[in-house]
């Protein structure tokens, strides 16, 4: 496993949209062992492939009950309503409130190429709307006004 570079701001990879994955391959294994592995050195939890510069299909999350991985992933469901606090690995300093489904029922493929559905309520929920967003090019900050970016000063508090 390997650590990889999060892209970061204006790289233009983070506006890209990935692409399907055909087959689960050793190589797919392996990229999402470093995703992982990434995620959690920068202590994120959730990792699209494009924050780390591969424009596939392919997210990582982990809210605190065990790594998620997830290939091709599809949102097939959202109801509610909820507003919370988010951020970025590849925005680092920058976060805000964002308006998210507070349900969402998600399809992908697990390592071995099987369908898995998945039913989400609260951060993993919202965990999992940011990362897909990712895979289509959209970024939390694009759901806000610039009134609502948050920026974190060096010294640790907020400024607008």
């Amino acid at each position: 496993m390997s650590i990889r570079i999060i892209r970061k701001g204006n790289d233009p990879v983070l506006r890209q949209i990935a692409k399907p994955v055909p087959r689960v391959t050793p190589a797919v294994h392996k990229l999402l062992d470093d995703m992982a592995q990434t995620m959690y050195d920068a202590e994120g939890i959730g990792l699209a492939a494009n924050q780390i510069g591969i424009l596939k299909r392919l997210i990582v999350i982990d809210v605190g009950d065990g790594l998620v991985e997830l290939i091709n992933p599809e949102i097939v469901e959202m109801s509610g309503s909820q507003v919370g606090p988010e951020g970025c690995l590849s925005l680092p300093g920058i976060h805000g409130d964002v308006e998210r489904a507070s349900h969402v029922k998600l399809r992908a493929w697990n390592r071995q190429e099987e369908t898995v559905e998945y039913e989400a309520d609260g951060m993993f929920a919202r965990c999992i709307q940011h990362e897909v967003d990712h895979l289509n090019g959209i970024l939390f900050t694009d759901y806000l006004k610039p009134s609502e970016i948050v920026y974190e000063n060096r010294q640790g508090s907020d400024t607008r």
